[in-house]
């Protein structure tokens, strides 16, 4: 089955029924999030959010439970111990259109702020980036003029 298509009504009362888990062990599974989170309801999906770049998990989900009330159990959940960590348990904000960032973006700045080692790979990518280039223009000077003679 392809993408499922929803409207904005559905999202929103689908995020209505959702959480935002916070502080979430980078080894943690779905399937160990759903076991902790399954007496408060029946759990409809469990998604833990990756770095785009590096695919490493960002230290927080969303659980969409199957009704609203799940939701309000949930929140007693908020700085219990999961895999030896104190997580975050607050009702998940709708994204809505136009404003689409704030849900999605506010954690993410959080985190790159918080992480030294996400900004220290992203600064050994950028310098290596920028010397490899500066050391090819450096050492292949003489060669500049064949490198560009199909031009």
């Amino acid at each position: 089955a392809g993408p499922v298509i929803m409207s904005i009504e559905e999202k929103m009362e689908a995020d209505a029924r959702s959480i935002y888990v916070g502080n979430v062990d980078y080894g943690a599974t779905a399937e160990e999030l759903e076991a902790h989170f399954h007496g408060c309801g029946s759990v409809n999906r469990v998604t833990i959010l990756c770095d785009k770049f590096s695919g490493h998990p960002k230290g927080f989900a969303y659980i969409e439970f199957s009704d609203k009330e799940s939701v309000r159990t949930s929140l007693a959940l908020d700085e219990s111990l999961f895999r030896g960590r104190q997580i975050k348990v607050t009702p998940k904000r709708t994204n809505r259109p136009g404003i689409s960032t704030t849900d999605r973006g506010f954690p993410r700045a959080r985190y790159r702020a918080r992480t030294t080692n996400y900004n220290s790979s992203r600064s050994r990518f950028y310098s290596g980036f920028n010397s490899r280039p500066r050391g090819r223009v450096y050492r292949g000077r003489a060669r500049a003029t064949s490198w560009y003679s199909p031009y």
